[in-house]
């Protein structure tokens, strides 16, 4: 017997939901991980470019993380009340805010080494398997954000 075909409005075939349902998921998985660090997820990911990026612009650290400055600003407060971070003034141009790391937040980095293994572990162990997520993750992100106006 032949099932007849899902509409295209159920839940299960919205890969949206999946999408979101899987993030939220790995949201929940860093939980109990970030804690060790002090650090919220959306802090981490700051974290995770100031590391790479020490004295980048919070405008460019925005664009980085796909976040505006409404977002972005309480979360540098935050992290400046913890000690992690310096929010200055480019010396090139004082409109500039610019973002670097404490010692505290350099020393972090160190602590926060072991993460990524500890959530390899948690997503499933298949390094490729979750490499190719991420590369359809940002595959569809340019073509998402290429269609915005």
């Amino acid at each position: 017997m032949t099932q007849p075909p899902k509409s295209s409005l159920c839940l299960e075939e919205q890969v949206c939901f999946s999408v979101y349902s899987a993030a939220n998921a790995m949201v929940r998985a860093y939980r109990p991980l970030l804690q060790q660090l002090d650090l919220t997820y959306p802090q981490y990911l700051v974290m995770l470019v100031l590391w790479q990026h020490q004295g980048i612009s919070v405008k460019t650290l925005g664009e980085k993380l796909h976040l505006d400055s409404g977002t972005l600003t309480p979360l540098l407060k935050r992290l400046a009340a913890k000690e992690l971070v310096i929010r200055g003034r480019s010396e090139t141009d004082e409109r500039v805010r610019v973002l670097h790391l404490t010692d505290a937040g350099i020393a972090l980095k160190e602590k926060a080494q072991a993460v990524p293994k500890a959530m390899l572990c948690q997503a499933g162990g298949d390094l490729e398997a979750l490499q190719q997520l991420k590369a359809l993750c940002e595959q569809t992100l340019v073509h998402l954000q290429a269609k915005e106006p």
